[in-house]
């Protein structure tokens, strides 16, 4: 796991409990601060026995500029969160979209629909507009402080096929925007969105990609409506199920994963897999 800073990262947990499930002895998943100006150095450094890299914040658009190839939802998001070794050099994949999706299908229980709510225009909204269109979403609609900061995401949703509509967030009604989506994803803090959180818990599907602390306020709003969301924890479940997929050519062993997850965070939360 490559970035800076990764001392927090729980990617640790998914990957130690994969590579055990499938009695891979002997290999081994660490933590290496780099940032996105190293990057390029450090893995051109790296030797035959590497079967992967994990790279998070601030390397992912790096990595994407790093690689000799790379998939498709990488190129329409703008980053890579997966470095994998070939013939040519290294592949580069995005398993940040199939986390975002997963996570919407599993744990917010997405039952389809037209249009997106998107809060926030960082980097995690460029990978959940690209799930929207995996999703079927055609539509998003951005909801940031400054549209300028958004343009990154709306590139990466035109390249996904997706249409981008930005609001401000001082001028936005948050109660319709809620009513009219069919899934709604936050990537902002916590204080943010709570004088909101009543209104936004009508999206008939909420991602908080907050986790810690929890449960936060919009997650405590969509209980209160006798809904569920889905966090960033079950974003960081389904993301890794890929990349042990890259790195080891099995199908990652998802319940062990799974578990190895729970017992890590204290059961706090049920990361359902189907």
């Amino acid at each position: 796991m490559l970035g800076k800073p990764v001392a927090h990262s729980l990617s640790p947990v998914l990957h130690t409990a994969a590579y055990a499930a499938l009695g891979l002895d002997g290999w081994t998943y660490e933590r290496v601060e780099v940032d996105a100006a190293g990057l390029p150095g450090f893995v051109r450094g790296l030797g035959p026995e590497w079967a992967g890299l994990s790279v998070t914040m601030p390397g992912k658009r790096a990595a994407l500029e790093f690689a000799t190839a790379a998939s498709p939802v990488a190129v329409a998001a703008g980053a890579a969160n997966t470095l994998v070794p070939t013939a040519d050099g290294w592949f580069a994949d995005c398993t940040d979209v199939a986390g975002v999706a997963g996570a919407l299908r599993c744990a917010g229980g997405f039952a389809g629909g037209d249009t997106g709510l998107v809060l926030g225009a960082g980097g995690t909204a460029a990978a959940t507009v690209v799930a929207f269109a995996s999703l079927g979403i055609r539509r998003a609609v951005l909801v940031v402080r400054d549209p300028a900061r958004a343009r990154e995401t709306v590139e990466a949703a035109g390249r996904a096929g997706v249409e981008a509509d930005v609001r401000l967030w001082a001028e936005a009604d948050f109660g319709k925007l809620a009513a009219d989506c069919a899934v709604l994803v936050s990537t902002v803090p916590p204080p943010a969105v709570e004088a909101h959180a009543a209104e936004l818990a009508g999206a008939p599907c909420v991602l908080d990609v907050i986790y810690h602390p929890w449960p936060t306020p919009l997650a405590e709003a969509v209980a209160a409506r006798g809904g569920r969301a889905a966090t960033g924890l079950d974003m960081l479940l389904h993301q890794a199920f890929g990349q042990v997929e890259h790195f080891t050519g099995q199908v990652a062993p998802r319940e062990a994963m799974r578990d190895a997850l729970r017992a890590a965070t204290g059961d706090i939360l049920p990361l359902p897999l189907d």
